[in-house]
């Protein structure tokens, strides 16, 4: 099964809490803390990493922080609302996309570029881990406890199907972000933002042609029901990726006693970044499973075909580069870095 791929650092992570767990002593408050997202109990991030984490950090504080974890946006707001809930203190933790709101977390958005991330998750969450310092200003105002991205976006289409970049001249396709949005644009097609729970009642009234995400989302989301065609670039390569956010409230962080907090900073750390990376990149041959059994194709385009989206994704890069340089971030040493880093975990 492909999840066994992010088994051994999952069971380091367990056995770690165990042996930091220890029972409360007489008169210890007990913190309970919530935690809000917006995909289903049933999705991959709920149920194999949110919940898991909070289930070790329990453990390892002796029942003194527990956790109340709402899926499904069941505090009430929107999916682009996630971050100022959590700002504001609405919700002590959530998990969300950094893409919902545009302009916020501009250097974190390199790593959503198309020809940065390269369709290996746990490459580039290593890669986050060793550049959080030069992205760090990204988070100022809340406690990050993991920056990562996904396997990175497949091509979903319900009628076309995709052999190179003219085909995609004109359909509207739907965008996780802004520099998706670009991306988008470069093909000649035409952008729509939507949060991803709206994606399959857009797909199915033929509102849009098709959508950029992992093969390991669109299983919950029964893509493959609705769709006929999915497209990745030569070698696994994906159409750009996108970064998560799982973060907390600063204030509500910073009050709590100093060994809780050091428990939640020893299970949010670089371990929790590989096995999280280990998941997505594992789930991916499970969802491309799923879109076959269901008798669609699933196509890699040929070197000669991606080479032609690699140049037009390069005039996105530049957009990027210009537009976060007028802010004063080096976009373009970020980007080289960027790029090092992962493939220097390839």
């Amino acid at each position: 099964m492909p999840r066994l791929n992010a088994l051994p650092a999952l069971l380091a992570l367990a056995f770690s809490a165990l042996a930091f767990a220890r029972a409360p002593a007489l008169g210890e408050e007990t913190i309970t803390l919530t935690v809000h997202h917006f995909l289903s109990p049933q999705a991959v991030t709920h149920k194999d990493m949110i919940v898991p984490w909070a289930k070790r950090i329990e453990e390892e504080s002796g029942g003194r922080l527990t956790f109340e974890i709402f899926p499904s946006m069941t505090l009430g707001g929107k999916a682009p609302d996630l971050y100022g809930q959590v700002r504001d203190g609405v919700a002590d933790i959530v998990w969300t996309l950094t893409g919902y709101t545009p302009g916020i977390f501009q250097r974190a958005e390199v790593f959503e570029l198309p020809g940065v991330h390269r369709g290996n998750a746990k490459a580039t969450n290593r890669a986050i881990q060793e550049l959080m310092p030069e992205i760090a200003a990204d988070f100022e105002g809340i406690e990050p406890l993991l920056i990562h991205v996904h396997g990175g976006n497949a091509l979903h289409l319900v009628t076309e199907n995709v052999r190179n970049i003219e085909d995609l001249r004109g359909l509207k396709i739907r965008s996780p972000s802004r520099t998706g949005a670009w991306m988008i644009e470069s093909w000649g097609a035409e952008p729509v933002g939507m949060p991803v729970p709206t994606l399959p009642q857009a797909l199915s009234r033929n509102t849009i042609d098709g959508g950029l995400i992992p093969f390991e989302v669109a299983v919950p989301l029964k893509i493959a029901d609705i769709t006929k065609h999915s497209v990745e670039l030569y070698g696994g390569d994906r159409f750009g990726t996108s970064v998560f956010l799982f973060a907390m409230n600063k204030a509500r962080f910073e009050s709590l006693p100093g060994d809780l907090k050091a428990i939640i900073e020893r299970n949010s750390g670089p371990e929790f970044a590989d096995a999280m990376g280990d998941l997505w990149d594992g789930m991916e041959p499970a969802g491309k499973k799923v879109a076959l059994d269901a008798g669609n194709t699933v196509t890699a385009l040929g070197a000669e075909e991606s080479a032609a989206f690699d140049k037009a994704h390069e005039a996105v890069i530049e957009r990027w580069v210009e537009s976060v340089s007028k802010n004063g971030i080096p976009g373009a040493e970020l980007v080289e870095t960027a790029r090092a880093r992962i493939d220097g975990h390839m």
